[in-house]
């Protein structure tokens, strides 16, 4: 080690060799120390302004600790004012050389002393930890005073002895590192740092002692004085507003209304132009893709005041901006024109391309409708007509509102060529010959006038005239005589006469019925029956058309009808359908009593009646024959209760009612004895008669008489042959089974 020392002597005192023979030395300068970097000012001492050096350089706001922290050079501890800087112990010159070996030593020779700076301001130490001992109270600072003794400095972390330093015995000691003594070179404890430096005027370490070393503090040995707290640095006051600017604050308004938020951009108020901007997304995604009902009214006043309050707010913020605050300084003369390009353009083109955007949604929209109700009539043409009548009302009303509401429309354009398929549709039934289900249809299309706009209409208007006449004309010739079409036929031939008056159908109308009649007897032979209720119907249809132009033929009908009612009761009767024989040619008789064929078909209703009881009676069709005052006479007694009819059907067919006898009661029958008493034994004058003059041949008979309180319903037929040259007397009776 003691080469390296002879090194740092060498290269700490330069001339340090020119020692003299009886080794006193020459005072030579220190040698200019390397300036360290020292971090803050230790408690007890201020800094003093270095006159050159490295010493200069030093921050006096740098308060990080490094290793090579000790006292810095220009630093004096703080003494009392009046006290004179104590006088250090003596010791080894400093930076004397060691002697050789085996020489006596060479007295150092002390180093002249420096003076002393001007006193400073004594700088504030930071707080520090509890153990570290209390800074001196703070006094008038000065320089030292003569004759003075100086007091103890307190130093940092505990005590420490004195240590030998560089040089020669008894000259002053350098001041060991802070701390607790830390291990060195060669492991001698060594002054560690945050040792507590020595007092004011410490003897220095002498010449060749250990060096302290710098560096790391091992844990749990020794620290420094905490770091104070940095102070924070002058506040800088903003810049004042600038005088107002009225064009400039329209500007940025305008550029605010514009929609995105340019004025927020042009003020650099970036998060307002963000809110311009989220407003704007919404606003796109709330509007695209474009519905024919256009944006919600809600999303359009939100978004109108978003902008009016951006455009609000901007103007306030640049009403006295400063020019050097915006985006774009140099050209602000160019903001206001440009905000004004940019309020029309961007909202303008907005809504100008929306609206586009709108009108073709709008037009598809339409369009769309359109192809709906074209379905509505293609669907419905293969229906009847009461069937769809609702499915083309809906589309007829599609059809007006599209032609009429939107007329301007692409939609619109096509209306009149759809109105001319839906009368094509509609009045298919009449093209193919229906002219009955052609009607109603052909009506509601002669009524479109009424609904629909005569211009989409055109050549439709009073198209379906000639069809719906020709129509009702057919149809009411065709029906007529039908089974409930009486009025409705009736109706028809009015409607056509009354209606379409100068068409040709009226004048038709007469000539066709007639011939329908004529065609109508001519198949009463082959099927009377169904001939005569077609015929009765034809005439009810014709008594309700008006009797000056159809009155006669009314009557030829009614005729014709009344004709074939008679043939239809022949018919029954030959078919043997007596029962429904009765009920015809009653019927006839009843409505034609004055009619030539009244004594037969009342002849024949008497033959069927008889029938009923007896298939003899219904061998051979009656004449209209009656019983006269030539013949056979045969004499019929009532012996009985109640009146008695006696039907009779044979060479001549009547009927007779014989009245009751009043005395006469039911003769006792074969349940109880008999009394002795015999049917009409009584005399003759007794019992009620009729007398019947009958030509010879044979007769069935039936008796019909009514039920009472002694006897019950009687119906009996008999036959009977009457011959010429006799009379024939007849009582009738009635006998019970008690």
């Amino acid at each position: 080690m003691a080469g390296d020392q002879h090194d740092r002597g060498g290269e700490g005192t330069a001339g340090r060799d020119d020692r003299t023979g009886d080794g006193a030395s020459v005072p030579v300068p220190p040698p200019p120390a390397q300036p360290p970097v020292y971090d803050a000012i230790p408690p007890g001492y201020e800094r003093q302004a270095p006159s050159s050096g490295a010493g200069a350089a030093e921050d006096v706001n740098d308060a990080v600790p490094e290793v090579n922290d000790a006292v810095p050079p220009g630093f004096e501890p703080v003494r009392p004012a009046g006290t004179a800087e104590p006088a250090g112990p003596a010791g080894p010159a400093s930076g004397a050389l060691p002697p050789a070996d085996g020489a006596a030593p060479t007295p150092a020779q002390p180093i002249p002393a420096q003076p002393m700076p001007a006193p400073t301001q004594p700088v504030t130490p930071p707080p520090s930890a509890p153990t570290t001992p209390p800074p001196a109270q703070p006094g008038p600072q000065a320089g030292p005073q003569p004759g003075a003794a100086p007091e103890p400095v307190p130093g940092f972390g505990p005590p420490m002895a004195a240590a030998g330093g560089f040089g020669a015995p008894g000259q002053g000691a350098v001041p060991p590192g802070y701390g607790a003594p830390q291990p060195g070179y060669g492991g001698a404890p060594q002054s560690g740092y945050g040792a507590t430096p020595p007092a004011y005027g410490a003897t220095p370490p002498a010449y060749g002692a250990t060096p302290p070393v710098y560096g790391a503090v091992p844990p749990g040995q020794g620290g420094g004085f905490p770091l104070p707290p940095l102070a924070p640095g002058p506040s800088v006051p903003p810049p004042p507003p600038g005088p107002a600017n009225p064009a400039q604050a329209a500007a940025v308004a305008l550029l605010n209304l514009s929609g995105l938020g340019l004025g927020y951009v042009l003020l650099k108020k970036w998060a307002f132009a963000a809110v311009c901007w989220a407003a704007v997304i919404v606003l796109l995604v709330v509007a695209l893709p474009a519905d024919p009902d256009g944006i919600p009214l809600g999303v359009l006043v939100a978004f109108g005041i978003v902008q009016l309050l951006a455009a609000a707010d901007g103007a306030r913020r640049a009403l006295r901006a400063r020019p050097e605050t915006l985006a774009l300084p140099d050209r602000r003369k160019f903001v206001l024109p440009v905000a004004l390009v940019l309020l029309v353009a961007i909202p303008g083109g907005g809504t100008f391309a929306y609206g586009a955007a709108r009108d073709e949604a709008v037009e598809q929209s339409l369009l769309d409708r359109l192809a709906v109700a074209d379905g509505k009539v293609k669907k419905s043409a293969d229906q009847s007509f009461d069937t769809a009548r609702a499915t083309y009302r809906d589309a007829l009303d599609t059809y007006q509102e599209l032609g009429t509401q939107h007329a301007g429309s692409r939609a619109a354009g096509k209306v009149p060529d759809r109105l001319q398929a839906y009368y094509k549709a509609v009045s298919s039934p009449y093209d193919r010959e229906n002219f009955c289900g052609a009607i109603a249809p052909l009506k509601h299309l002669r009524s479109l006038p009424e609904v629909v706009d005569r211009g989409l209409l055109g050549d439709l208007v009073g198209k379906a005239d000639d069809p719906l006449a020709r129509s009702l004309f057919e149809c009411g010739v065709n029906t007529i005589g039908a089974a409930g079409t009486e009025q409705t036929a009736a109706d028809q031939f009015n409607e056509v006469t009354k209606t379409f008056p100068d068409s040709p159908y009226p004048a038709r109308i007469e000539p066709a019925l007639r011939a329908k009649l004529k065609a109508r007897e001519q198949s009463m032979d082959s099927s009377p029956c169904e001939t005569a209720e077609d015929l009765q119907r034809f005439t009810t249809t014709l008594t309700r058309m008006p009797s000056a132009t159809y009155g006669k033929l009314a009557g030829d009908a009614e005729r014709s009808a009344w004709r074939g009612e008679f043939g239809c009761g022949i018919s029954q009767f030959k078919d043997k359908k007596f029962d429904e024989a009765v009920t015809t040619m009653d019927a006839f008789v009843k409505n034609n009593p004055s009619s030539s064929k009244a004594d037969q078909a009342r002849n024949v209703s008497i033959a069927a009646e008889i029938a009923q009881e007896t298939d003899a009676a219904g061998k051979k069709v009656p004449s209209g024959a009656t019983a006269g005052g030539s013949g056979q006479q045969m004499v019929i007694s009532n012996d009985g209760p109640g009146e008695v009819q006696v039907l009779f059907t044979g060479p001549v067919t009547g009927r007779i009612t014989i009245p009751a006898c009043g005395s006469c009661k039911a003769y006792p029958g074969i349940l109880i004895p008999k009394s002795g008493l015999k049917p009409c034994s009584g005399s003759s004058s007794k019992y009620p008669k009729r007398t019947l003059y009958l030509p010879p041949g044979t007769y069935q008979f039936l008796q019909k008489r009514n039920s009472t309180t002694t006897s019950a319903e009687v119906k009996k037929a008999s036959s009977d042959k009457i011959e010429s040259g006799y009379s024939y007397t007849n009582c009738l009776y009635v006998t019970s089974l008690y």
